[in-house]
């Protein structure tokens, strides 16, 4: 990985994988579970990410989950957005719902990405710049809802349109499995930050999903504040139902 002119999507994706692999190697070897394997597991991998990309992009900005935030980032047209476990507490739990995020974001949009699940058998990779053809879709759609504040909006939007939910874990969980045909909407009201769904958003745009909030405006990156209220990624085919819906119920 010391080749500074490797592209950015390789990058984004070896990097992800590899901070996957030390992920599943500190699970199995760090003798700790709960908060405290979560706490290692992000420890790790945020340090092996952070060193890596400003050694291989040292002109380029970085925002991290796990690190104290600088400001210098927002005078930056290119800046790599991290998540270096998306999903700390199921890590902790030792379920396989988990994800490493590694995204770029140019002037604002999810350009590039890379999310890996390594808690799945053989580890997956999914990446912006190798999208596959989407798979059938379910005739009732299923809606991803977090396992324990499913939102108020997937709920009624959900109902409306005679769907069905599925509970999981961590975001890029979710929009992966939407990108892997498991499900046909991640809707989410309940509030996140930009390194939740940068690199989910790179991939599922790559990969022909919608993105956007779930009022349908773009979701824009490298802000000063990381917060972003909601999120909406699924099937083409649904975008405009469940817009409405959404209108409808009043978000």
């Amino acid at each position: 990985m010391s080749n500074i002119f490797m592209d950015d999507a390789e990058l984004a994706a070896r990097l992800a994988e590899a901070a996957g692999r030390l992920l599943v190697e500190v699970k199995a070897s760090a003798m700790l579970d709960g908060k405290a394997l979560g706490k290692a597991g992000d420890a790790t991998a945020n340090q092996f990410l952070c060193h890596a990309l400003r050694h291989l992009r040292p002109e380029d900005g970085l925002l991290s989950e796990e690190e104290k935030d600088n400001p210098a980032r927002l005078s930056n047209r290119r800046v790599w957005i991290i998540d270096p476990v998306d999903g700390t507490r199921e890590y902790g739990e030792q379920r396989s719902d988990w994800a490493v995020h590694v995204a770029l974001a140019v002037d604002g949009a999810a350009i590039t990405g890379a999310v890996a699940l390594p808690g799945l058998d053989g580890g997956v990779v999914l990446r912006s710049d190798r999208p596959q053809p989407l798979a059938p879709m379910a005739q009732r759609p299923r809606f991803l809802v977090s396992r324990t504040r499913p939102a108020r909006e997937a709920q009624l939007v959900a109902a409306a349109l005679g769907g069905d939910l599925v509970p999981m874990g961590s975001a890029g969980a979710k929009a992966m499995a939407v990108v892997r045909g498991e499900a046909e909407v991640y809707l989410h009201s309940g509030g996140q930050y930009e390194w939740d769904s940068c690199a989910p958003v790179a991939v599922a745009q790559a990969y022909g999903l919608h993105c956007s909030r779930i009022d349908g405006s773009p979701l824009v990156y490298n802000q000063p504040d990381t917060y972003m209220p909601d999120l909406l990624i699924c099937r083409p085919e649904w975008t405009e139902r469940v817009l409405a819906e959404v209108t409808r119920v009043g978000a």
